[in-house]
């Protein structure tokens, strides 16, 4: 059986390769992948196919951190239409086990386990796949850590990371990466963290957000019983963290094309830059309620390059600028 990978596993692949002076697009072309998939992050590939790509192009560069490379800038978009879903989980905990649950809509070779060791947790990583697979295994290694961090920013004090492959001859990358304990030649992949940690509240955790998260994930793969524009609107919430919907991007997450979502939507009586601009609204308000949220997060969260657009949106749709607004409905005095 073949098992498959979103298309986001190879995000900063390009960059990486770039940095180490390979060349990312024949690299690809070699693997027997168009350059132009890693826009569609949505887009299954065979993880083998990947697993591969990764494999030669660390050893055509000459790199045997790239893996680790490609992991250090992301970010909860990586996990896709899950990552709302994380996001609003009341403890690490709770996210990982979230995470377990939907895997096989992020990567279905990969395999996560939480094993309890009294005041300690290991977080396990295993691939169903076999091979050469060490690229690929700190690559998911990197992205777990970094979600950890992202959920839980400072407090995350990990007591050390494991590899069961050999050291590289630079360890640089990984110190940098893990600032932990790292051991080589272990008998697993994982991270050993306090169990305490794993508990540790979630200041951005929106239980009503993670409930509708978890709806709109569960019902994704069917869309049964509902209107093109319902879809649609589905599917744009979820893209909207990781900056991917536009109209083509929310028309590939449906299976269609871009011109038949058009087609269905002009059916309805709809378009799809109203559809967006509604869940924004609607999504802008509710961010803006919860504290803990920056403007430059909700920004980010509402697919937003920069703070400035998002403000002059804002402005466009509710007549002042966001920090106003927050004061107003909090009671609190215009700055």
């Amino acid at each position: 059986m073949v098992t498959m990978v979103r298309a986001a596993a190879l995000t900063h692949f390009s960059d990486v390769m770039r940095e180490l002076g390979g060349d990312p697009d024949k690299a690809l072309r070699q693997a027997g992948l168009r350059p132009a998939l890693l826009r569609e992050q949505d887009q299954l590939i065979d993880v083998a196919i990947v697993a591969r790509l990764l494999e030669d192009a660390a050893q055509s560069t000459g790199c045997e951190s790239l893996g680790l490379r490609m992991a250090r800038h992301r970010q909860l978009s990586s996990f896709g239409a899950v990552s709302l879903l994380l996001l609003h989980q009341p403890t690490l905990r709770h996210a990982l086990d979230t995470l377990v649950a939907h895997m096989h809509l992020v990567n279905e070779s990969l395999l996560i386990h939480l094993e309890d060791a009294g005041d300690i947790v290991i977080l396990r990583e295993d691939f169903v796949l076999h091979g050469a697979m060490r690229q690929s295994v700190e690559l998911a290694m990197g992205v777990l850590w970094r979600m950890c961090e992202a959920l839980l920013r400072e407090r995350w004090r990990p007591q050390g990371v494991s590899f069961s492959h050999a050291p590289p001859a630079d360890l640089s990358e990984h110190r940098r990466m893990f600032r932990c304990r790292i051991t080589f030649g272990a008998e697993f992949n994982g991270i050993a963290c306090r169990a305490a940690d794993l508990d540790e509240p979630n200041p951005l955790a929106d239980p009503a957000l993670a409930r509708y998260a978890l709806r709109l994930v569960e019902v994704m793969p069917a869309h049964r019983a509902a209107s093109v524009g319902h879809q649609a609107r589905r599917v744009i919430y979820l893209l909207l963290p990781s900056g991917n919907a536009t109209c083509a991007g929310v028309a590939q997450g449906m299976g269609r094309s871009l011109r038949t979502l058009q087609r269905e939507l002009d059916r309805e009586g709809l378009s799809f830059s109203e559809l967006l601009t509604e869940v924004r609204h609607e999504l802008a308000l509710r961010y803006l309620d919860h504290p803990h949220y920056s403007v430059g997060q909700i920004a980010s969260m509402l697919g937003y390059a920069s703070h400035s657009a998002f403000t002059r949106w804002f402005a466009a749709q509710f007549g002042c600028a966001p920090e106003a607004w927050r004061s107003r409905a909090q009671g609190l005095p215009r700055a």
